[in-house]
């Protein structure tokens, strides 16, 4: 199993996932392949290879290469990840860890959780649950585009009819 951590270029840490990745291979509860780009985090991983910041190119294979990605709620991680159906793990930077200014990434994660795009964790405490999980998650990558033009195609329709 390869897992590829994606923390993005936000310029605030993600201390708190770093450390419960690394404490997890460290008890031996998680065996795999593990490679993080760490971003602006100030913890640096003991028991996995990392990189601060990767090229767009060894972004884009370390993703295509991936079983699973952990990520926070940032958009582009998201995007990318879903780009190549992996299954994700998702686990919103809070603003009460000082790991971003507001909590809106709470807000994304349940919206693809709801939407079973991704698995969201709330509290780290529930990381190993989620990677058993995604062993076996395939994400729904359909666009939600396509609902929403025959939503207002439909409309219009409708609206048409009442008018003629």
């Amino acid at each position: 199993m390869r897992i590829f951590v994606a923390l993005g270029t936000h310029p605030q840490q993600f201390d708190r996932l770093l450390k419960a990745i690394d404490e997890l291979v460290e008890k031996k509860k998680l065996k795999a392949d593990i490679f993080a780009q760490i971003g602006n985090s100030t913890y640096e991983p003991k028991n996995y290879a990392f990189k601060r910041f990767l090229s767009p190119k060894e972004y884009e294979q370390k993703m295509k290469n991936a079983s699973i990605i952990i990520s926070h709620a940032g958009a582009g991680s998201i995007i990318t990840a879903l780009k190549y159906a992996k299954p994700l793990i998702v686990v919103p930077r809070l603003k009460r860890f000082n790991e971003h200014t507001d909590d809106h990434q709470i807000d994304l994660a349940n919206a693809l959780a709801e939407r079973g795009k991704a698995i969201a964790v709330f509290d780290t405490k529930d990381l190993l649950k989620a990677i058993r999980k995604a062993k076996r998650f395939k994400p729904k990558i359909k666009s939600d585009r396509a609902k929403l033009i025959n939503r207002i195609k439909k409309f219009l329709d409708d609206l048409n009819e009442k008018m003629a």
